[in-house]
């Protein structure tokens, strides 16, 4: 008998990866749904073949794509699960929802599910990235993800709670697609930093607040300390490898704090040029700017 959840997956070119993902809720889940904004290649055909009802739509952002799945489409179970395209359920996440939809939510309707990062096959246990929280099972009307363009979080209107186990990330892509991902987002949080100073749709995001929840408290440190300090690049490898004690996972431990440590200062970098570009040399600002336009409009197109 399959579970009463929905499960919802955005996908672009994603063929590498969605098969490990629906395999791991395809039977088990009363209805998967696949968000797909136009592929290009094989993960439409895979998605239909493996049992999965494909949507499409043009790509909008993360949070507009993901609240425009939640408004539309017509979900026949109470509860949806939020699933990327390179995770994937662990079996004792699976039994765990299962045993909380039957009790209804234990009076919660929403979940906070934790998760597991596989890097080149090894999981990255240290770094600050485990546990790292994201709520992704909730009563979905009831839901819905702030207005920003990446590091997007759900406003949930509701009581919530906590998962016992976990959600895998696994990303099968090369390491050229993991740079070309990171510079996307790099520009995504210069856009975010771009609003935030604009006070542009302050309304729809989470509030920060450092006696707030976890979203909250993270929200606070990132907006009202982190971008202010200096050296971030050079600081967050420190943090990462030495304070949240990365070392302890290795050559590949290492090269995930250093690689992350080299995104961050490209954040510091676009940010600075958002800001700065046009003042510097007017003659040749649209050139920089289109380029920066161009890059935004790459990124919005495509997926994790």
């Amino acid at each position: 008998m399959k579970v009463p959840v929905s499960i919802l997956i955005l996908t672009h070119d994603e063929e590498v990866n969605i098969r490990q993902a629906l395999r791991s809720v395809c039977g088990w889940a009363d209805e998967v749904f696949v968000v797909d904004s136009f592929s290009t290649d094989q993960t439409v055909t895979i998605a239909r073949d493996m049992g999965a009802t494909v949507v499409q739509n043009p790509w909008p952002g993360y949070a507009a794509q993901k609240n425009w799945a939640l408004d539309r489409l017509p979900f026949r179970n109470e509860w949806v699960f939020i699933l990327d395209a390179d995770e994937y359920l662990s079996a004792e996440l699976k039994q765990e929802i299962s045993e909380l939809l039957a009790a209804d939510g234990n009076g919660f309707d929403g979940f906070y599910v934790k998760w597991r990062l596989i890097f080149y096959g090894q999981w990255i246990r240290h770094s600050g990235w485990y546990p790292g929280w994201g709520l992704r099972f909730f009563r979905h009307r009831l839901g819905r993800y702030e207005n920003r363009p990446v590091d997007e979080h759900i406003i949930l209107n509701g009581k919530s709670g906590r998962c016992k186990n976990d959600i895998v990330h696994r990303d099968l892509h090369d390491m050229e697609y993991w740079i070309t991902k990171h510079i996307r987002y790099a520009q995504l949080n210069a856009e975010a930093y771009t609003q935030l100073e604009e006070n542009q749709g302050a309304e729809q995001r989470i509030k920060p607040s450092l006696f707030g929840s976890q979203a909250q408290r993270r929200r606070f440190i990132k907006e009202r300390i982190w971008r202010h300090l200096p050296a971030r690049g050079v600081l967050y490898f420190l943090y990462l490898y030495v304070f949240r004690l990365g070392f302890l996972d290795g050559n590949k431990g290492l090269t995930f704090c250093m690689m992350h440590g080299i995104f961050e200062e490209f954040k510091v970098v676009m940010q600075w040029e958002r800001r700065n570009i046009r003042d510097l040399n007017p003659a040749t600002a649209d050139t920089g700017l289109v380029a920066s336009t161009d890059l935004a409009r790459e990124a919005t197109s495509s997926q994790k």
